[in-house]
């Protein structure tokens, strides 16, 4: 049974990973000859107001879009990027999904680990419990030393 997906979007966080997940989308899209669009969230403190600009957040979101752009270059397939910004970042990758009527999400994690057992985190659960569309996990080899790096 193959599966067509017409609308790909792909959250980063500006880790190794994101490389992987780039040019899985890329692969799978061109498939389907559909669209991958890459997101970076920019959680904002409840201090602040959600239209506040945190250049360094700015800055760091703008390199991570910057580096996936590259990695679809690579695979010779166009994206489209763009920065949220928003007070939590599962919400407001579901938010995404809806508003670009998305077929799958694909998100790449790190392997981390908290108490000494593995863990996704708070992100990933949410996503999985409420986004409308198909979610794939793309998940670091155990052993790695991307794994050290913050993640999803």
């Amino acid at each position: 049974m193959a599966v067509d997906f017409k609308k790909i979007l792909v959250p980063v966080n500006g880790t190794k990973v994101d490389e992987d997940v780039i040019r899985l989308a890329c692969s799978l899209a061109r498939r389907s000859k559909g669209r991958v669009y890459v997101t970076y969230v920019i959680q904002l403190e409840r201090t602040l107001p959600l239209d506040a600009e945190v250049k360094s957040e700015v800055d760091r979101g703008e390199e991570a879009l910057d580096k996936a752009e590259r990695y679809a270059e690579d695979c010779d397939y166009e994206i489209d990027t763009g920065l949220l910004q928003a007070r939590a970042v599962g919400p407001a990758l579901v938010h995404e999904t809806t508003e670009r009527d998305i077929d799958l999400m694909i998100i790449g994690i790190g392997y981390k680990t908290r108490f000494g057992e593995f863990s996704m985190g708070d992100i990933v659960p949410y996503v999985l419990k409420n986004a409308p569309c198909r979610v794939m996990l793309l998940r670091e080899p155990v052993f790695s030393p991307v794994n050290s790096r913050q993640s999803l």
